[in-house]
C-alpha cells in the first residue's frame, strides 16, 4: 500500500493513500470535546468522507466551530426532514424559515400537534442511532432540474434554475435527495446533540448548539422577533416574493422598481406608525431607547424616526450611549488582562442615568463626548429639553433592563430593530439574517472606512460575541421590533460586495468564507441601485443617503 505524508493538527505522519478523513479523525476526537463533522485541508474545508490522495496540511472541525457549525445544522435538517417523511409520508414536506432563539423555526405543510413533535424527535433519534449514509452525488444541473420537476419539488427547481453551474451536488439519504448549501456530514451518527420543542399547530423549533451557546439550554420563548418574522413572511405571501428564485423572477420580468417602491413605502410606513403612537402618547413618554445589532440601519432608522416626530411637532435630542464609556484607565479587564469594550461594564451608569433623570426634570446638563483618541470623556456640550422634546437614546445596551431603572416605565419606550429576513433560498435552505447583516457592513466599511472585506471578516466574530452578550438576551425587552429587511437588498449588495469579497487572496484564512458568500450571492440576479430612494436603510451601506453627512 503506497504511503503518503500528512500533517495533522500539527502533528506530522504517514498514511495509507485513500484513507478516509474520517477514519484517520476517530483517533483525534479524543483531543476534541465536540464531535469533529468536518476537516479543513489545505485551507479548504472538505467532507468527511473525503479520500486522502496526496500531502497536505489537515485540521479537523468540531461542531460548534463557525463552519463545521453550519454542516452540522444542515445535517440535522436533513435528518429531522427524512425522519419527518418518515414518520408522515414521503409526499410530506416542511420549509425551514427562520431562526429562533438558538434554533430553527420549522413550518410544517399540515397541522402538527405537541406528540406528533415528540413522536418526530424519537424518530430522530432512531435514525441517528442507525448510522444512516448521507451521500454525496454529482449530477448534471439538467438532471437535477428533470428530478425535481418530475417530483414537483418545486421550491428546488426554481433555484436550480438560475443556477449557472454545469454540475449539481446533491445529498443521498435512504431514498431521499435533497440540495444542501453546504458541505454534509458523513453519516447520521454524527447528530448526536439536538432538541425539538413544540411551537403551535403550525410548527416546532429545531434547536442545536452554536458557536455562541455550545450547551444546549432550556428554550426561550422570543415572541416580539417571532411575530416580526411571522409578519414579513405573510407579507412576502402576499406579495409572491418568498424566495430568492420569487426575487429573481421579479428581476426577469422587469418588475424590481415596482417592488423597491412598494418595500420601501410599507417600511416608512410601520416607522410612521411607532411614531405616530409616541405622539399619542407624548405627555408621558420622554425617552425613546434604541438598539439593534451591528449593520440593522440603526443611523438611517434614528434619522427617520427624528424626522417623523419632527412632523408631530415633537423635537428628538439625540444622546448616545458611547459618550457614557467609562473612561479607559476605569475599564475592567477580562480573563485573559484585555481591556473591556463592549460590555455593559464599560458604560457609567451612574453618571447616564443621574443625567437622563436631570434631563427630563428639566434641568440643563453638560453632557459629555467621548474622545477615542485621548481615552475618556469630555464635557463641553449643554442639552435641556423643553415642553414638546424628547429624548432619543442608540446603543448597544439601550435595552439592557439595568438602564434607567430610575425613570418610570410610562415614561420610556424600547424599540428593537433588525433585518430579518424571510427570503430563503428554497424550503429547506435559510438565508440567515446574520449572513445579510455582514454583507451591509462588507460593503459599508469597505465605502466608508476603506476596510478590506478580510478586515472586515476578521473583526466579525468579535462582533457577533458582542450581540450574543448585550442585545440578543434583552431583545424582548423592547416595545416595539422593528424590522429593517428590505426583501430587494441582497441583490444590490451583490453588485457592490462581489468585487470586494473577489479580493480576498486564496492564502488568506477568511478565503473560504469569501468564498461562501460569493456563491451565495450568485444565487441572486444583480439590481442597480438607481430607483433606490435617497433614505432607504440600504442608502446607509451602499451610499447615496439623504442622511449622510
Amino acid at each position: 500500500m503506497e504511503k503518503i505524508k500528512i500533517n495533522v493538527m500539527g502533528e506530522e505522519l504517514e498514511v495509507d493513500k485513500g484513507l478516509l478523513l474520517k477514519d484517520l479523525a476517530d483517533e483525534y476526537q479524543k483531543d476534541f470535546e465536540y464531535k469533529i463533522v468536518c476537516a479543513r485541508v489545505n485551507e479548504v474545508i472538505t467532507s468527511l468522507n473525503t479520500e486522502i490522495t496526496k500531502p497536505c496540511n489537515i485540521e479537523y472541525l468540531q461542531s460548534i466551530d463557525k463552519t463545521a457549525n453550519r454542516i452540522y445544522i444542515n445535517g440535522l435538517i436533513y435528518m429531522c426532514l427524512y425522519a419527518y417523511k418518515q414518520l408522515f409520508g414521503r409526499e410530506r414536506d416542511f420549509i425551514v424559515s427562520h431562526s429562533l432563539d438558538k434554533g430553527i423555526y420549522i413550518k410544517t405543510d399540515k397541522p402538527i400537534t405537541e406528540e406528533e413533535v415528540k413522536s418526530l424527535k424519537e424518530k430522530m433519534q432512531e435514525v441517528q442511532k442507525e448510522d444512516l449514509e448521507i451521500k454525496r452525488i454529482t449530477v448534471s444541473r439538467r438532471d437535477a432540474l428533470k428530478y425535481y420537476k418530475r417530483n414537483n419539488i418545486i421550491s428546488k427547481y426554481d433555484l436550480i434554475r438560475y443556477n449557472t453551474n454545469s454540475f449539481i451536488t446533491l445529498y443521498k439519504l435512504g431514498n431521499l435527495y435533497d440540495y444542501f448549501f453546504t458541505k454534509m456530514v458523513p453519516s447520521t451518527s454524527y447528530l448526536e446533540v439536538y432538541d425539538l420543542n413544540w411551537l403551535n399547530e403550525e410548527g416546532f423549533i429545531l434547536r442545536f448548539p452554536t458557536v455562541y451557546q455550545k450547551e444546549m439550554c432550556e428554550y426561550t420563548e422570543r415572541k416580539n422577533v417571532f411575530e416580526l418574522f411571522k409578519e414579513h413572511n405573510e407579507w412576502g405571501k402576499k406579495i409572491k416574493v418568498e424566495t430568492l428564485p420569487d426575487l429573481n423572477k421579479v428581476i426577469e420580468e422587469g418588475r424590481i422598481d415596482d417592488l423597491i417602491r412598494m418595500v420601501e413605502v410599507v417600511q416608512s410606513n410601520k416607522l410612521l406608525k411607532i411614531a405616530s403612537d409616541i405622539n399619542d402618547n407624548i405627555d408621558k413618554i420622554r425617552i425613546v431607547l434604541l438598539a439593534g445589532p451591528s449593520s440593522s440601519g440603526k443611523t438611517t432608522t434614528c434619522n427617520k424616526l427624528c424626522m417623523y416626530l419632527k412632523s408631530f411637532g415633537i423635537t428628538p435630542k439625540m444622546l448616545s450611549m458611547d459618550d457614557y464609556f467609562k473612561d479607559m484607565k476605569d475599564r475592567p479587564k477580562d480573563e485573559e488582562g484585555n481591556i473591556d469594550f463592549e460590555s455593559f461594564n464599560v458604560v457609567d451608569l451612574d453618571l447616564f442615568d443621574k443625567q437622563v433623570e436631570q434631563l427630563i426634570s428639566g434641568e440643563h446638563v453638560t453632557i459629555p463626548t467621548f474622545d477615542f483618541m485621548a481615552g475618556k470623556k469630555i464635557f463641553k456640550e449643554k442639552l435641556a429639553l423643553e415642553k414638546n422634546d424628547i429624548l432619543l437614546i442608540e446603543g448597544i445596551h439601550a435595552l439592557n433592563s439595568k438602564l434607567l431603572n430610575n425613570i418610570a416605565k410610562d415614561n420610556k419606550i424600547k424599540i428593537y430593530l433588525s433585518p430579518l429576513t424571510e427570503l430563503n433560498l428554497d424550503n429547506h435552505n435559510r438565508i440567515s439574517t446574520t449572513d445579510s447583516r455582514l454583507l451591509r457592513r462588507i460593503v459599508r466599511d469597505f465605502r466608508t472606512r476603506g476596510c478590506s472585506a478580510e478586515m472586515t471578516l476578521s473583526l466579525w466574530n468579535g462582533v457577533r460575541k458582542g450581540e450574543e452578550e448585550n442585545i440578543f438576551p434583552y431583545q424582548d425587552n423592547a416595545d416595539y421590533a422593528y424590522n429593517t429587511d428590505l426583501v430587494y437588498e441582497l441583490g444590490v449588495l451583490r453588485t457592490y460586495a462581489e468585487p470586494i469579497l473577489h479580493s480576498v487572496s486564496e492564502t488568506s484564512p477568511y478565503y473560504e468564507e469569501a468564498l461562501r458568500l460569493l456563491k451565495f450571492l450568485n444565487n441572486v440576479l444583480p439590481i442597480p441601485s438607481e430607483s433606490i430612494p435617497d433614505d432607504s436603510i440600504v442608502r446607509e451601506f451602499i451610499g447615496g443617503s439623504c442622511f449622510d453627512v
